[in-house]
């Protein structure tokens, strides 16, 4: 990072450094010191900028909505190395949404965190696919009218192995599901959402500090296990938070390899 800068570009309150701090604890907790086997990916977006310049590693800071299709090219290349996405509900769930889905129907190899702050916060605070019911926007002046795209309960809905949501706030829980997803999880597709409302175009419009949003989310967040209770707590206002999906199937590499085997024996034999 420059010296010459402020510690982050983000906006003053922005709840991307907590994400910053959570994978910086997770490494450390992981003893992992050296990041030469890790790489980034990320789309446009706020959270976008997270990975470079901010995460001593390689990284690629790609289209808008393509980091996944970029990522699963890397890993296919290099298998060896664990590659992790991060982007916002803008990037992920709008634009890049039919990779997101397809990646997690094939189990890709590939840890995804989705900052999901409700609203296009690079581009002035318009409305997401994940904009609660009544949020006023840029492009809703009155609140917005449509109903939400629950992004962890349509990811649990495919193959992927592990699916976690989380709110900004309750940070000792969102580092253990990334530490789960580097150590205990790490085959296929793990996906860990995290709840954090933009500062400048959510809690400011709503005259509430960065403060006032953490206790917020702190009452709102409400442990589930039951992917149905997050509609339900939806409804009431609140968040469902917790790890909805915890497996350990093969992931796309694995079983691509057998595919090539397979091929590979099949030729022989002709």
């Amino acid at each position: 990072m420059r010296e010459e800068t402020l510690p982050t570009d983000f906006c003053p309150g922005c709840f991307n450094g907590i994400l910053i701090n959570a994978l910086t604890k997770t490494f450390f907790e992981l003893g992992i010191a050296d990041l030469r086997n890790y790489v980034f990916v990320s789309g446009i977006g706020c959270s976008s900028w997270i990975p470079s310049p901010y995460i001593k590693a390689d990284s690629l800071h790609t289209l808008h909505g393509r980091a996944i299709p970029v990522a699963t090219g890397v890993k296919l290349a290099r298998p060896d190395l664990e590659v992790i996405v991060i982007g916002g509900d803008g990037d992920l769930a709008s634009i890049g949404l039919g990779h997101l889905i397809h990646a997690a129907r094939r189990n890709m190899d590939l840890l995804v965190i989705l900052v999901n702050n409700y609203v296009y916060g690079m581009t002035g605070g318009q409305m997401s696919p994940t904009t609660p019911i009544g949020l006023v926007t840029t492009t809703t002046p009155y609140g917005s009218f449509e109903l939400p795209i629950n992004i962890c309960k349509l990811i649990a809905s495919t193959n992927a192995n592990y699916v976690a949501r989380w709110t900004i706030a309750h940070f000792i829980n969102l580092k253990n599901s990334i530490k789960d997803a580097l150590s205990k999880y790490r085959r296929g597709f793990r996906f860990i959402e995290v709840v954090a409302p933009c500062v400048t175009y959510v809690a400011r419009r709503l005259g509430k500090s960065a403060g006032n949003i953490i206790k917020e989310l702190l009452k709102l967040g409400i442990k589930i296990k039951d992917l149905n209770d997050l509609d339900k707590y939806s409804r009431e206002g609140k968040i469902g938070i917790g790890i909805l999906k915890a497996e350990d199937k093969p992931g796309y590499v694995e079983l691509y390899r057998e595919y090539v085997k397979r091929g590979d024996s099949c030729e022989r034999t002709t």
